[in-house]
């Protein structure tokens, strides 16, 4: 009934009245439901209290018990107090940054296709990104919207939020920089993908830099290859590599296998051999085949890379569905016919 009411008022009075009548409700809600809200948040900011609490008693515990036992050690090399903090803070803080590095991920940066809900693939070939809502759509879902809408109804628009799909170039440009001005990091790192096709190296570190700032696993990979080439930006692997840490804790495949090769060819064959074994559990493709080398160095034991190569399996086996498969065969049947 509000709803109508505001869709229907002609004058400023009966919109603030309905606006009103929203914060009464919400006012009345609160006031009901106090006990209930009150016991809630208190739950919930002891047990983030109670976390923080365990945390830091931990670390300082641990931090203290390495001082003590490194502080003659380090008399001996004729280091100072302050020296010795600040080389075990280092080391401290380095490890419960490889904690967060080498943590498996429950998913890829891609996630889940919004409609069928299964994992999305890691070819990029294998989906679709929709301008209108920067929703990637599994190309078995696009599929079946294609036949469904387009081919019965002669309807082409959007398998996920129903948009009607634009004819020209512009309007999907519209579309997308509808998504860019609403702060979407998909959309955001999409565009700077147009500005890099067009050689617009500065515009794409800007748009992929603003990605990143929300969060975006994607956002810092490509940050990360335009320090490592020098492209709009001067050339930097430190921050390359701290870009690309950061698109692994977001859970980006393709970034941890990058990161696998520098620690390879920085002879840290363990550090590198745990970034190949999680990006194999996660489906990469490139990973196997290192671990593969490693195996025939004698660098991973059998039962270790026996049981990564099923695990890769397994997770590439649950990107796949019926309708993918039907769709990916009509996709090679138009292809030999061209």
């Amino acid at each position: 009934m509000l709803f109508n009411w505001l869709e229907t008022g002609q004058d400023a009075a009966q919109h603030q009245l309905v606006g009103t009548a929203f914060c009464a409700i919400i006012f009345i809600y609160l006031i009901a439901n106090r006990e209930r809200i009150r016991d809630t948040l208190q739950r919930r900011f002891t047990s983030f209290k109670n976390y923080c609490v365990e945390f830091c008693i931990d670390f300082c515990v641990e931090f203290q018990e390495e001082y003590r036992s490194r502080l003659e050690e380090a008399r001996m090399e004729r280091k100072t107090d302050d020296e010795l903090l600040i080389e075990l803070l280092r080391r401290k803080l380095k490890s419960i940054r490889d904690k967060e590095l080498f943590k498996q991920p429950e998913s890829s940066h891609m996630g889940d296709c919004p409609i069928c809900c299964i994992p999305l693939s890691l070819d990029l070939s294998k989906s679709v990104l929709s301008d209108c809502c920067s929703k990637i759509i599994c190309d078995g879902c696009d599929y079946a919207n294609y036949w469904k809408r387009e081919k019965k109804q002669k309807i082409s628009s959007c398998p996920f939020c129903r948009e009607l799909t634009p004819d020209t170039d512009e309007g999907y440009d519209k579309q997308r920089m509808k998504r860019v001005e609403a702060n979407d990091p998909v959309a955001i790192s999409r565009e700077g993908e147009k500005q890099y096709g067009k050689g617009e190296y500065k515009k794409a570190f800007e748009y992929w830099t603003r990605a990143a700032a929300l969060g975006h696993a994607e956002g810092h990979y490509k940050l990360a290859t335009l320090y490592s080439k020098g492209e709009g930006v001067e050339k930097d692997g430190g921050k390359a590599t701290h870009h690309l840490e950061e698109a692994v804790i977001g859970g980006h495949p393709q970034a941890r296998y990058l990161l696998g090769n520098e620690e390879w060819e920085n002879g840290n064959y363990e550090r590198a051999l745990k970034h190949y074994i999680i990006g194999a559990k996660q489906g990469e493709e490139d990973a196997p085949k290192m671990l593969m080398v490693a195996f025939k160095d004698g660098k991973i034991s059998k039962e270790d890379f026996t049981a990564t190569l099923r695990a890769h399996q397994a997770a590439v086996d649950e990107t796949k569905s019926p309708m993918r498969e039907e769709a990916e065969e009509y996709r090679r049947k138009q292809e030999e016919r061209e």
